[in-house]
């Protein structure tokens, strides 16, 4: 699978989160759960600050790599953390190096598919922080666009 090596600088995002695992299907139930909770509580219409409508789930807090417990945070990036709305909460991405890999298909298939690869692949990964993200194509699910962001040493 292709894909470009980008550095970004440290970022903030205000949303929700949940503590998860990918041990015995627990991931796919509770991201699900969590983009359901997103969208029907209007979870993106109540943070301030938005630098644009983009939304980011993010894979951070690893207890080890990808087979132990981590936090799975969605949200938007945001100027600033300054105002959390109650029942929100905010994180902040440290600056890293990543490699980038674009999914292209139907949700959430494609991405599935890439983290597949991503994890058989044997790829140097810090753990710091991971993330998709999801632009104005999430409309689109039969097409969407999606950019896998891997934190890499």
């Amino acid at each position: 699978m292709k894909y470009e090596t980008i550095s970004l600088p440290e970022f903030r995002v205000i949303g929700i989160s949940v503590r998860t695992t990918n041990q015995n299907g627990g991931a796919g139930k509770e991201i699900g759960a969590l983009w359901k909770r997103f969208f029907n509580e209007g979870i993106m219409d109540q943070i301030p600050e938005k630098e644009s409508g983009d939304i980011y789930c993010i894979y951070t807090d690893y207890e080890t790599d990808f087979n132990g417990p981590y936090t799975t945070f969605l949200g938007c990036k945001v100027r600033s953390i300054g105002n959390i709305p109650e029942g929100l909460e905010a994180k902040t991405i440290p600056a890293a190096t990543y490699q980038v890999y674009t999914s292209t298909g139907k949700l959430p298939d494609t991405v599935i598919a890439t983290w597949k690869f991503i994890w058989q692949s044997g790829i140097q990964r810090t753990y710091k922080a991971d993330f998709d993200l999801y632009g104005s194509s999430l409309q689109e699910t039969d097409q969407a666009v999606v950019k896998t962001f891997l934190s890499v040493k």
